[in-house]
């Protein structure tokens, strides 16, 4: 009975050519083809297509009875754009993709391609595409910066639509996840952040992407809830973080604001780069540790994933009586072994096997213009493919298929000799999408200018002053490549099509101005020498990098940090550079290369004031990293730069034109005073000399950010509030103090072997220097943590070593006040018995403890961070650091002033923010350090709700939807 039933399904009704194209019409925003040409033939219905077994009586299938209610039926014909929907028996529990509510009962309808589910009475009001046709929709196409492959929890791919059950990846600029075998058919719809020489323009509209949010989100028209954590469902722009159902994102003006932060963004419009051979991870700087990509293309090796799932299904289709086949859709596919499996009857028409490799590789097209091909290029011309399984082929030896299994196919698209291709104008200005022309064996580029130009509205412009564009919007890169004008289409066509059919439906045909723009790349080249000339630096990147200096010039130097600029006016060479300078070493030190953009500033709107945004990835449990990925996707990722790879000298000169910015460190106290040294030894090279700093404290002891109320440290809160808590901080200012250290003892000489003094050095305070048994401490953890890296990662271990290092040196006992000699502000000062001598400058030591006190005392000022004066502490032990820490008592109050000067009779251990050394005798001073430094205190009004914006970044933590 099961059988008959199975020849008794109907087939669903194919669509007519009147209403494809009014589909066309309203979904693709295309406008309909001129008077007098063609248009594309109309796309093959996909769904409700249950196949009649053929019998060897009947060349034909028999024709379908009537439906009866029980039996499957097709989808009922509505506007869904490009979906092929089927009815299907529903065995487990099922939730609609549109309204996200359960579908009751046993019946809904499934598309067979994205696996879109459906209730009955919601299909006609479907508005998402199939992924099939999702390339069409691309306004812009800008490739993804996909990361490495992660768990992730209740997040869906957003080609399939399923869940993520195993390792996927995420972009590191959008929402998007994908599974790893279905990121080579995600569409090139990344955020467009920068402005790159292709379809530039002003002005921004909302960018949606699809599902993936939390269940509680509500969309802004409605008010109701437009989130769900069991299937793909609502739309959030990836700018201004609005939130809406498919359905009313409609309703929405296009253009966008960007939300609450649109005062912090970096608008796209006034960034510039152009990195046509550059990867989006070298464009975003994105460490290439993080790079666990196989391929260095869009491919993934789906081979060994294609074998894992012949494993996984093959028991279940022995048994059904079902045949599974790989299919390669074309030459680069066999080449690179990466094919796709389908699941067919082991007795099957070709034309459902065709139908389902279409739908395997996301093709909407008319099966009957494909062939199924084995790998000696036979084409396969019997009607059927029977138990195809237990055929052998036969081979030439020595081929590179001779190996292959019968069950192995190539899909080819047949010879045509003409094609309906669609023209899209590199402008935006233009109101049409594209338009579609008829190409014949004879149409050349130039002939195809000629006949597009007319249709566009520019009848009188010379055809020679345009070029035909292809590009392939593949999701990791998009390659673009100018056409000569004698190349004949068709025949281009029909190469692209035998090299993958999943290229050819990625690629586009664009007419674009031939106006010879200016190339400009510029690379930061840090770890040269210091303190040399530009002309100096030119000839050493002469002798190491062998650069032309026809197309290469130094632009900016900063001597005293041993970098460059290097204006580039080549794209090879620009690649040859980067590529080389990352494995090129000048005085035993690594170069280091980043790709940096360009800032119009004379773009940005009149309030807007750009947060940059500093992360050490290695702060805070390796917590920077998370943050690393949720301020780039909050923000414009080119303000967000990542200090372990070339420090914040490349942050600071993108942003050195900008009249008015403020900077976000995300880090310890010392990458705090990294970031704030650094911006002194520049401040002159800035058009705001004076940038506000706040502080993310990831850090051990972030006694820094606990004066200026930003916490003991971050433990997760989400970034977005986080932001607009930066937002409405307070200005504030603090002072820096310069220490002099000079050391008389003399020191070997590593050349000669003579004894030599140690030069002075020089170095920057921010909160406090420390002496004696304050140092010791440190330094000990500081060997501790040089000697075991990996398990200094959470501030609980670092707080229990510091513990274990204090317990051990309890009976150690170091009269400290033999061993110096003090003067402040020209006077001595005698020192009682101590074993440590602090120096703070901040109302916060040790994690928080106030050392100074909170007793009136006549003799000094009540302390602040921007007095001008330094606190003078002294502790008798270990002991007494403890009862400190704990608030029992507070340290030995013994100067206050502007001006120190310290005798040192013995090498003494000294740290100054952390950082711990031995100090030769010799001596040390003491003084300000220029002009005071604006940080932000974070505000102590409540920060008022921000509605919808606010419910829409609930989850941009990246730690909250990732398992370790």
């Amino acid at each position: 009975m099961g059988k008959r039933r199975r020849r008794r399904e109907k087939r669903a009704p194919l669509r007519g050519k009147e209403e494809e194209e009014e589909e066309e019409a309203a979904w693709q925003t295309e406008p309909p083809a001129p008077a007098g040409s063609p248009v594309s033939s109309p796309l093959p219905a996909r769904g409700g297509k249950s196949r009649s077994l053929p019998t060897p009586s009947s060349a034909k299938p028999p024709l379908p009875p009537p439906a009866s209610p029980k039996q499957p039926q097709a989808a009922p014909r509505g506007s869904a754009p490009g979906h092929g929907f089927r009815r299907v028996t529903l065995t487990k529990p099922t939730f609609c993709h549109y309204c996200t509510d359960f579908i009751w009962g046993l019946a809904g309808y499934l598309c067979e391609v994205c696996n879109f589910m459906s209730h009955e009475k919601c299909l006609k009001h479907v508005k998402i595409p199939c992924s099939c046709i999702a390339p069409s929709f691309v306004r812009v196409p800008v490739a993804h910066c996909l990361g490495p492959p992660r768990h992730y929890k209740r997040k869906f791919c957003a080609v399939c639509r399923k869940q993520l059950e195993t390792p996927a990846f995420r972009c590191e600029v959008c929402e998007l996840h994908v599974h790893t075998d279905c990121a080579p058919f995600a569409c090139s719809d990344c955020r467009q952040t920068h402005q790159d020489g292709h379809q530039d323009h002003d002005t921004y509209h909302h960018h949606w992407r699809e599902g993936n949010l939390s269940s509680g989100a509500r969309c802004k028209i409605c008010k109701k809830t437009c989130g769900s954590s069991e299937v793909l469902s609502g739309m959030r722009c990836e700018w201004c973080g609005i939130l809406a159902h498919a359905a009313c994102c409609v309703i929405i003006p296009p253009e966008c604001t960007f939300g609450r932060l649109r005062n912090m963004i970096l608008p796209p419009n006034c960034v510039r780069l152009f990195s046509r051979n550059f990867s989006k991870m070298h464009c975003f700087r994105i460490s290439e540790s993080l790079q666990t990509e196989p391929d260095d293309d869009d491919d993934v090796d789906s081979s060994m994933q294609g074998s894992l799932k012949e494993s996984q299904v093959s028991t279940d289709s022995s048994t059904s009586g079902k045949q599974i086949l790989k299919i390669y859709d074309g030459n680069d596919a066999v080449k690179r072994n990466q094919f796709r499996l389908i699941t067919v009857p082991r007795i099957a028409k070709q034309e459902e096997v065709v139908e389902a490799a279409l739908r395997a590789y996301y093709i909407n097209d008319d099966p009957k213009e494909y062939e199924l091909q084995t790998f000696t290029q036979q084409a396969l011309f019997c009607d059927d493919v029977i138990n195809r399984n237990d055929a052998t082929e036969d081979s030439q030896p020595g081929s590179v298929f001779q190996e292959a299994v019968p069950e192995a196919w190539i899909i080819r698209a047949k010879p045509k000799d003409n094609e309906v291709i669609k023209i899209y104008p590199a402008w935006l200005k233009v109101g049409m999408a594209c338009v579609s022309i008829r190409i014949k064996k004879e149409s050349t580029t130039q002939m195809v200018i000629k006949e597009v130009l007319p249709l566009l509205g520019y009848q009188s412009e010379c055809p020679q002053n345009f070029r035909l564009v292809e590009a392939l919007m593949g999701s990791k890169q998009v390659q673009r490549m100018v056409l000569d004008d004698h190349e004949l289409i068709l025949n281009r066509f029909q190469d692209i099509r035998k090299i993958s059919l999943r290229q050819m439906n990625q690629t586009r045909f664009y007419i674009v101005e031939d106006n010879m723009s200016v190339v400009q790349v510029h690379l930061f080249v840090g770890g040269l020498p210091p303190h040399l000339s530009a002309a100096e630096y030119t000839d050493i990147l002469k002798d190491e990098l062998t650069i032309k200096t026809n197309v290469v010039s130094v632009s900016h130097v900063y001597s005293s940090q041993g970098a460059v600029v290097l204006n580039i006016s080549c794209f090879s060479e620009a690649e040859r550079l980067y590529m080389l300078a990352k494995d090129t070493t000048v005085n035993d030190r690594l170069l280091t290369a980043v790709v940096i953009p360009e800032v119009l500033h004379s773009k940005l709107p009149q309030n807007c004031c750009p947060l940059l945004v500093f992360v050490n990835p290695k702060s805070g449990g390796l917590k920077g990293r998370d943050l690393l990925y949720s301020f780039r996707k909050l923000l414009n990722p080119h303000q967000t730069f990542e200090l372990t790879n070339g420090g914040p000298l490349p942050g600071l000169h993108t942003f050195s034109q900008i009249p008015c910015f403020r900077i976000l460190v995300c880090g310890g106290d010392g990458t705090v005073g990294w970031v704030l040294g650094a911006l002194e030894e520049i401040r002159h090279k800035l058009a705001c000399s004076e940038p506000s700093v706040a502080i993310l404290p990831l850090g051990t002891g972030n006694d820094l950010g606990r004066v200026l109320r930003w916490g003991a440290g971050y433990s997760g809160e989400d970034p977005y509030s986080i932001l607009i808590a930066v937002d409405e901080a307070d200005n504030v200012l603090m002072d820096r103090w310069t220490i002099l250290l000079d050391a008389t003892e003399a020191i070997e000489s590593s050349e000669n072997g003579v004894l030599e003094p140690e030069p002075p050095k020089i170095v920057q305070m921010n909160n406090y220097c420390g002496l004696g048994i304050d140092a010791e401490l440190s330094l000990g953890f500081h060997h501790a943590r040089e000697e075991e890296p990996d398990k200094f990662n959470s501030r609980f271990h670092n707080k229990g070593v510091y513990v274990k290092v204090g317990l051990q040196r309890m009976s150690h006992t170091r009269n400290l006040h033999k061993e110096i000699k003090l003067q402040v502000d020209q006077h001595e000062v005698e020192l009682p018995s101590i074993e440590g001598l602090i120096f703070i400058n901040i109302p916060s030591w040790g994690s928080g403890a106030d050392l100074w006190g909170s007793d009136n005392d006549n003799r000094f000022e009540k302390p602040r961070i921007d007095d001008g004066l330094l606190e003078v502490v002294g502790v008798t032990g270990v002991v007494h650091m403890g009862q400190v820490q704990g608030g029992l008592r507070s340290g030995i109050r013994i100067a206050q002033g502007s001006y120190f000067r310290l005798t040192l009779r013995k090498p003494i251990p000294v740290q100054v923010d952390g950082e711990p050394w031995i100090q030769p005798p010799g001596q040390i001073i003491i003084s300000a350090a220029g002009p005071k430094v604006r940080m932000l205190k974070k505000s102590k009004q409540k920060q008022k709700k921000t509605g919808y914006v606010k419910d829409s970044r609930t989850e941009s933590t990246a730690s909250g939807d990732m398992s370790r």
